[in-house]
């Protein structure tokens, strides 16, 4: 899904069009998600969503992101067990992760080649590949 800046209204179409029902904190974690080319982590999102409205739950926030993921309308992207962020944008892409700042960055998926995948296991596909490239400051 190729990113865009969204209106409430946009949000609440989009959500329509991903077979969800668009509630109100539902388009407000939209919202909050699609506003910019950031990679939020949850806890990002629940303080935007509630600067406006300090009524979102952090339970919402999650169950939201697990439907919208679920829905393919973001990537979760676990750059460790404890760091989740959030991708809005879906098209096929891999990212930077700066450990020091724990920042992502786009990579264009046409700066990246893959080569020599394993077989897969019998009755499996592929979904997909993330290549998440750790970074840290040169010492």
């Amino acid at each position: 899904m190729e990113l865009q800046k969204h209106s409430r209204e946009s949000v609440a179409e989009l959500l329509r069009r991903h077979g969800i029902n668009p509630t109100h904190q539902r388009i407000e974690i939209g919202y909050a998600l699609f506003q910019s080319p950031q990679h939020p982590s949850a806890d990002q999102i629940l303080a935007m969503v509630n600067a406006r409205h300090a009524e979102t739950s952090k339970a919402t926030v999650y169950n939201t992101l697990k439907l919208f993921v679920e829905k393919g309308m973001v990537r979760e992207l676990i750059v460790d067990p404890s760091k989740i962020y959030y991708d809005p944008n879906t098209s096929v892409h891999h990212h930077f992760y700066d450990v020091a700042a724990g920042e992502l960055a786009d990579i264009p998926a046409a700066g990246v080649h893959i080569e020599g995948l394993p077989p897969l296991p019998p009755g499996m596909v592929t979904e997909g590949i993330d290549i998440i490239v750790r970074t840290r400051p040169a010492r």
